[in-house]
């Protein structure tokens, strides 16, 4: 379980939403919220909105959708190639939210858009907001977006539209850092375990979980931990710091093995239930 509640003074919009209803959900559970990761598209979005279900069949509490894009400078080099895969598909914004729209109803789960800048400036940020919120979006984590910078016309835009707000902690933020997101972050804080790119690893870096703690205690929001988490041990060990942990490559690299196999929805649902039990 989450060694850590949020603190009183969460922000209202936290509690409110359904992100916050998701980790209050978990935390009365006793345990953090589970997060999977996979890019929408890959290998094509019919293959996605079947592997949606089976994440909330596993234990998902919310998701994590990865907006395809050119240049995913933020991702290790299994999730660049699920965004070659998705793009090479035909995978668009549009497509992908009409996946959304499809299939939020049927997994009852929040959905999170994980995504680059680029695809929204070009959308135009208050028409992209208005068509996430209709799809049924819940969330957006925009991964190379300052919070500085996204106040002027970013967080209004989504908050507009009842959106929640994400942003990125590293080990690397200072004082002033950490408070910039958690101003401007709803539903939850992303803590990135360790500086890089997105990727599974053997280990986890030793001082990960003093320093969630450490964060635990500055930020009023639930705070989620990833990049780089991959096992069911991992997976357990931050959730004891955490109140909600984030996987993805590891679930991205049992697609890329799988495709065009028969086994592929088999194998990537026992992937994810054995994750997801990690924390029950």
């Amino acid at each position: 379980m989450s060694a850590l509640g949020w603190r009183a003074g969460a922000s209202s919009a936290a509690n409110s939403s359904a992100i916050g209803e998701a980790f209050a959900r978990a935390k009365s559970q006793k345990r953090a919220a589970f997060i999977p990761y996979i890019t929408a598209g890959d290998p094509d979005l019919e293959t996605s909105a079947v592997l949606l279900r089976v994440l909330a069949d596993s234990g998902a509490d919310i998701i994590e959708l990865g907006v395809p894009f050119s240049d995913p400078i933020a991702d290790g080099i299994v999730n660049q190639r699920a965004a070659t895969r998705a793009l090479a598909s035909g995978t668009t914004l549009s497509g992908l939210l009409e996946l959304v729209s499809r299939s939020r109803d049927q997994i009852g789960i929040p959905i999170v858009l994980f995504t680059y800048f680029n695809p929204l400036h070009a959308r135009g940020l208050r028409l992209f907001a208005e068509q996430a919120s209709a799809s049924g979006v819940d969330g957006v984590l925009c991964v190379d977006l300052p919070p500085i910078e996204a106040a002027t016309d970013y967080v209004p835009a989504l908050r507009d539209a009842g959106i929640d707000t994400v942003f990125l902690l590293a080990p690397t933020s200072d004082r002033s850092r950490v408070r910039e997101v958690a101003e401007a972050s709803t539903g939850f804080v992303y803590y990135v375990s360790r500086t890089g790119v997105t990727g599974t690893r053997s280990e986890l870096p030793p001082e990960l979980l003093e320093e969630a703690k450490r964060l635990r205690r500055r930020v009023a929001l639930p705070l989620a931990v990833g990049f780089g988490i991959s096992t069911p041990e991992q997976v357990r060990a931050v959730g004891k710091v955490a109140d909600g942990v984030v996987v993805g490559s590891a679930l991205v690299r049992i697609i890329e093995d799988g495709v065009g196999s028969s086994d592929l929805v088999r194998d990537f649902g026992r992937k994810a239930l054995e994750l997801s039990d990690a924390l029950r």
